[in-house]
């Protein structure tokens, strides 16, 4: 199942930016479909003010995805740390987080739902990993603790 698969042509609107600013923060993301039909998630990770991370997000009605196990996302990154999240329904307050490393190469990453845990505001939860019935949100987050700028390409987002 594609969840996204970006082109020339793709509808961005219900991926949304969400930086620190919402806590006073000054880190400064921006998405967009590049010249070659990409999503170009990039910007700058501000430490002042207490923050610290950039995130996009992509927000879609409920899926059932119980017959599936891990999302595989095709992506060129810039050699930095990353979070892959999701939400099994929008209104919760905690995600369920991967974390991968980049190259500045094309990439497969293959992220099990079972490997996904959960947590809120950087303190991870003692209740069960992602169980995969169903999802309402993706995203991707930067967040490593230093100031920094960074650069996301991103081709396609699947289920299997």
């Amino acid at each position: 199942m594609t969840i996204f698969n970006f082109t020339s042509d793709s509808d961005i609107s219900n991926w949304k930016i969400l930086d620190d600013v919402v806590m006073g923060g000054r880190s400064d993301g921006d998405f967009k479909i590049n010249a070659e039909g990409h999503g170009e998630f990039s910007g700058k990770v501000s430490l002042e003010n207490n923050g610290g991370f950039s995130s996009l997000r992509y927000y879609f009605e409920s899926l059932n995805t119980e017959n599936y196990s891990k999302f595989v996302i095709k992506l060129k990154g810039d050699g930095k740390s990353y979070q892959f999240r999701v939400k099994d329904k929008r209104n919760n307050r905690h995600s369920y987080i991967y974390k991968f490393d980049t190259t500045e190469d094309w990439q497969k990453i293959e992220i099990p739902f079972s490997e996904m845990y959960a947590s809120f505001r950087g303190y991870k939860l003692d209740i069960p990993n992602f169980n995969g019935d169903q999802m309402e949100e993706i995203a991707f987050l930067i967040g490593n603790k230093k100031a920094e700028s960074f650069q996301l390409l991103i081709d396609t987002i699947s289920l299997e």
